[in-house]
């Protein structure tokens, strides 16, 4: 059970069950009245003047099903990934990256957004680039950086349109995996070291 407990997948996931039940709950109660909690949870283009709502949207949820696939897809990639950083740094880019991802959403569709998925596409995409197989192609193709940032650009296009459905937040889709990619390329999770900041820099300006 303590293992679990510090677990910053655990911490995470129990964060979204509390922050959406207590949306859902708050939205059961004012429905009666014709009126919605969603303005006090979800990102949306009024945001600053409820600047919570930048925290408040990455864990809240709107529905079971959102809910779910969401908390089995970071059970599974989350699990992986926090083995190899801190609980600091893993709530940080988490946050971070669930927020901008979400700001991507608001600036390009005017619409309000709530959910973890731009989050979890950050995590996934750190998975994709951070691993070592990932690092003997990048030595070996020894691409440029503007060019690794074009590759990947296109992959997280590639990634957007085929997770694409109604309802679903593709520009925050996009934007969480391509930073996913990026931090995963830079390593910014792994505790730094001065040696190994020195060689990842020096990898990255080939």
């Amino acid at each position: 059970m303590g293992r679990l407990s510090s677990s910053p997948t655990i911490q995470t996931l129990a964060l979204m069950s509390v922050v959406t039940l207590l949306y859902w709950t708050l939205e059961a109660v004012v429905s009666f009245f014709a009126l919605s909690a969603a303005p006090l949870f979800a990102l949306g283009p009024t945001f600053p003047a409820t600047p919570w709502t930048l925290v408040t949207s990455v864990y809240t949820h709107a529905g079971p099903a959102h809910f779910v696939g969401n908390a089995v897809t970071l059970l599974f990639v989350g699990l992986l990934l926090e083995r190899s950083t801190t609980t600091a740094r893993y709530h940080t880019f988490f946050l971070v990256t669930g927020i901008l991802a979400g700001l991507t959403q608001v600036m390009l569709s005017d619409s309000s957004v709530v959910g973890a998925s731009g989050a979890i596409f950050a995590l996934i995409g750190y998975v994709v680039t951070a691993n070592p197989i990932s690092e003997v192609a990048f030595s070996r193709l020894r691409l440029t950086r503007g060019v690794q940032l074009v590759v990947f650009a296109l992959l997280a296009l590639l990634v957007t349109a085929l997770t694409g459905a109604p309802g679903v937040a593709l520009a925050a889709h996009f934007a969480g995996f391509l930073l996913g990619l990026v931090a995963g390329r830079l390593h910014v999770l792994e505790p730094s070291s001065p040696r190994s900041e020195r060689s990842r820099t020096e990898e990255y300006r080939v």
